[in-house]
């Protein structure tokens, strides 16, 4: 961990200086652990603040050393009061300010001076306008303390009984953690909780975020042992590329549930592209959220619903949900809520019917639902629960009891309980909803004290299925192994950008449809022959040579000023000979004249006239959102677009299975897959053009918004009808990978060529698809390198694991592969590992066994030393076997340091200082 007051801060809120946020967990952990704490402004006033939080934290029962601090007291609460922060005896691991806003900076300025880590600033009315918020940031930036807030309701930690805060009461100890943007609604999940025996981990107000932020949170309580789940209530995001990353290494390790609340106003009218009108703020956090691996909810109490169903288990391939029920009726009803939140009811195999014949009365359902008849005994449950757990097909298995005078609810929760093992029957997760009051109550907390999840209605039971359900789909997003990336594709960047240059000098924003045209072809979309015509008479000429080759073709205007043609009769299909054309222009010509005067017509488009009866019509878009950046749109195209409203959004970059889970989230997407005698589209060309569409949008920063509507898409591939693109101009020079983009791309431009040992070498960032190179270079390593590498024996790998190796987050994370340049095959791999706060990263190094001693080691470690250097990275460090005299040899040589590693008998330690 970095020492406290090792450097001076570097990021924090500091937007007015645009300075990189990269801060995450640094001296967090005084705020997340504390051992003692300092209040400023405790009071003996009654209903202060400061009396409020004081008391707070002195009856909470907190173990630490607590000093209020306040220069008008002697004594607070019986304790010795400080006046300041200099005379306290200690070093407070955390300050808890709640003073008027002209005195926070100074305050903040004093504790970091005495060492203090982090504070807590509960005190509103330090803002931007003021510049109280500025001055606070200002103050803690020499020693790097960390705060939360200000405008805070506080900070809790059940474990530690510390409630340092003015909340109205003190949560329960449990596993979960909350992180609350709004004070309100963080002090009303407490209350909430308390009835429901609901405990926390942590609970953090966020207020307003000016320097700890959702992200930064996210990664301490990644790797907090106490926390199984984080639950979040969610207004803004500061920082999306950081919280992103965060969210995902926190959702590979633990659930993540959100609710995120709000809306962007979108100027849809204003918008030049239809993707502008289309992608509202929500559907953009929706996408991503589900990028993250977070599972998000819309309601208060569905945080907690979710984190209790989903924290049990692991992700599931399936959820086919296998129901036992004592009421028909609470079987349809749950059937219903089942199907609509998506999810999927098992078939029951014949050995599994076969088996319920022998246990249950001849008067049994026969299906699932498994209706055990209202007089079902304790014995009945448990047999029906054991078979429909046991059947193959499946993977959920929800319990039911409705209340009769023939059975008891009590008797039926025990038998459940019985079966179960941590929540689960047969290894499969188990729910159940026990209907109605009184007994059932009970008959919830007996199952509830057994580790399973009880809901009081059919309703909340299957959405407690859905949560499983989609939880297990985002977090199998998250380790999908794509073949092909958006990188991957043939593209000519320099074709584009002279487009761009050209329209940039001519002071435009908006490109013609033959110059957007064009800059998509460069990128790998099909478009048919377009000529440019400067008159009707050029049209005329211009439709005689296509109808050469061409049974019909199309004139359509050009015109900066109108985005839309269609809307004004721009567009002129069916043109069969070349006098007709020269006609439809003059035509278009009066209708701009009467319909948009003051539009410049700069000419018209010609160009062959695509029929392809089957085909579907598409659109791709791009537009910028005001938090997320870029954005992708998919959907169902043509002049209704709008109306049909069949369209969803994604970040780029893509990759073949991002891109085809966006398909898959539309309407239009299954009727692609072929329906009666259509064939399917090819899929392929559809994921190709979305995978062109996101390296655009890489490449270059100036882009404002894309559409391609229609792109038609059939049997025989894709092909674009129409296009429209818009641009910054003054941003036409800037280059990739676009820094607005939410995640970080692939990072082309560290490739490189070697020769080593007679054998040429090409050098890359690692891919997803190189998961598939894994198995052959393992195998042609020996047992004694695999030792030296991973510090003891290894005889396999599983899948996850590779995918984890190969599956970075390029902005935390770098690994550098060699391959043989003639067969591709993997030769070595050198890899960084980043602290989130990007000061230290871990290296490793493995190179075959074979190809060893041809400088192909040294060659990977320089790579990786150039990369940590260029990211700003502060020290390498590297732990290995002291027997691993090669590689200690070779970081002799490089400069590293060595020591010994003051805790492990073995190891050492290689660092090497980059700043």
């Amino acid at each position: 961990m970095i020492q406290r007051n090792e450097r001076a801060r570097s990021t924090g809120d500091y937007r007015h200086e645009q300075e990189t946020q990269r801060v995450t967990i640094r001296n967090l952990e005084h705020a997340f652990a504390p051992k003692s704490v300092a209040v400023f402004g405790a009071s003996v006033r009654d209903g202060s603040v400061g009396r409020v939080v004081f008391d707070n934290i002195v009856n909470g029962g907190f173990e630490g050393d607590i000093w209020p601090v306040n220069p008008k007291y002697s004594q607070v609460a019986g304790r010795r009061c400080y006046a300041k922060a200099a005379d306290l005896p200690g070093i407070p691991d955390l300050g808890v300010i709640v003073t008027p806003p002209d005195t926070v900076s100074g305050i903040v300025r004093d504790l970091g001076d005495k060492g203090t880590g982090a504070a807590v600033v509960i005190t509103a009315g330090l803002t931007r306008e003021n510049g109280l918020r500025h001055a606070m940031l200002d103050a803690a930036k020499p020693t790097l303390l960390r705060v939360i807030g200000p405008n805070t309701v506080g900070l809790m930690i059940p474990p530690l009984r510390l409630n340092a805060g003015f909340a109205h009461m003190a949560a329960k100890p449990g596993n979960i953690a909350l992180l609350s943007q709004s004070g309100a609604i963080a002090t009303s999940l407490i209350d909430w909780a308390v009835d429901n025996n609901v405990g926390f981990s942590q609970i953090v107000s966020l207020g307003d975020m000016a320097d700890v932020d959702v992200g930064d949170c996210l990664d301490m309580l990644a790797g907090d042992m106490h926390t199984r789940a984080i639950v979040m209530y969610l207004e803004t995001i500061p920082n999306p590329r950081k919280f992103i990353s965060a969210a995902r290494a926190a959702a590979r390790v633990k659930p993540v549930i959100a609710i995120k609340s709000g809306r962007h106003e979108q100027a849809a009218k204003a918008a030049a592209t239809h993707t502008g009108a289309l992608s509202g703020a929500d559907r953009v956090v929706d996408a991503a959220l589900l990028r993250a691996g977070i599972l998000r909810v819309k309601g208060l109490t569905e945080l907690f619903d979710a984190a209790a169903t989903i924290a049990r288990f692991t992700p599931l391939k399936r959820a086919r949900v296998g129901i036992v029920t004592n009421g028909g009726g609470a079987g349809v009803l749950v059937i219903d809520q089942l199907i609509d939140c998506k999810g999927e009811l098992a078939a029951l195999s014949p050995a599994t019917i076969d088996t319920l014949n022998a246990v249950l009365p001849p008067t049994w359902s026969h299906a699932n639902p498994v209706d055990i008849i209202g007089d079902a005994p304790p014995e009945r449950y448990k047999a029906a629960v054991e078979a429909v757990a046991a059947d193959p097909g499946t993977d959920v298995v929800l319990v039911m009891n409705c209340p009769t005078g023939l059975g008891s609810p009590l008797a039926a929760a025990r038998a459940v309980a019985e079966l179960a093992r941590e929540g689960m029957i047969a290894g499969k997760p188990v729910l159940t909803c026990w209907l109605g009051e009184h007994t059932a109550r009970s008959g919830r907390q007996i199952l509830q004290d057994a580790g399973i999840a009880s809901f009081e209605t059919p309703a909340d039971a299957a959405t407690a299925v859905s949560y499983l359900s989609e939880w297990s789909r985002a977090q199998r997003a998250l380790m999908r192994t794509p073949s092909s990336r958006s990188e991957d594709i043939t593209r000519d960047r320099e074709a584009v950008l002279a487009i761009f240059r050209q329209v940039a000098r001519e002071g435009r924003r908006m490109l013609t449809e033959p110059e957007a045209k064009a800059a998509i072809s460069a990128y790998g979309i099909t478009v048919p022959k377009t000529v440019v015509a400067r008159s009707p008479a050029e049209a005329e000429v211009a439709a005689g040579k296509l109808l050469k080759t061409s049974e019909h073709i199309v004139v359509k205007l050009l015109s900066n000023a109108i985005s839309h043609k269609s809307d004004i009769g721009g567009v002129v299909l069916n043109i069969a000979d070349a006098a007709a054309a020269g006609a439809a222009a003059r035509a278009i010509e009066a209708r701009v004249r009467k319909r948009a005067p003051q539009a410049d017509i700069e000419g018209y488009a010609v160009q062959p006239m695509v029929v392809r009866e089957r085909a579907q019509e598409l659109i791709l878009g791009m537009s910028r959102d005001p938090i997320f950046g870029p954005t992708i749109l998919f959907g169902a195209g043509g002049v209704a677009v709008e109306v049909m409203d069949d369209t969803a959004i994604a970040l780029p970059p893509l990759d073949d299975v991002l891109a085809g889970d966006l398909i898959a989230q539309t309407r239009i997407g299954r009727l692609l897959a072929g329906f009666r005698d259509r064939k399917p589209a090819d899929r392929q060309s559809i994921i190709a053009a979305l995978n062109g569409l996101s390296q655009m949008i890489v490449d270059f920063p100036c882009l404002v918004s894309l559409d391609i509507n229609p792109l038609l898409a059939d049997a025989e591939g894709v092909i674009v009808l129409d296009a429209r693109i818009e641009i910054k101009p003054e941003r036409v020079e800037e280059t990739g990978p676009n820094p607005a983009l939410a995640i970080r791309p692939y990072p082309s431009g560290w490739e490189k060529a070697f020769l080593g040992g007679g054998t040429h070498y090409h050098i890359r960032p690692i891919k997803p698809a190189d998961i598939a190179l894994y198995p052959e270079f393992l195998a042609r390593i020996s047992p004694d390198d695999l030792r030296l590498r991973f510090l003891s024996p290894r005889k396999s790998f599983s899948d996850q694991m590779l995918k984890r190796l190969t599956q970075l987050d390029y902005d935390r994370n770098m690994a550098f592969v060699a391959l043989e340049t003639s067969t591709g095959v993997l030769a070595g791999i050198s890899r960084l590992s980043c602290d989130p706060d990007h000061t230290v990263a871990e290296y490793a190094l493995l190179v075959r066994t074979d190809l060893q001693g041809h400088g192909l080691g040294w060659e990977l470690l320089s790579r990786i030393v150039d990369y940590a250097k260029a990211d700003g990275i502060g020290r390498i460090e590297g732990i290995m076997l002291s027997e691993n005299s090669k590689m200690l040899a070779m970081c002799r040589e490089f400069g590293f340091s060595i020591r010994r590693h003051p805790s492990e008998p073995g190891l050492v330690e290689a660092t090497l200082e980059l700043r």
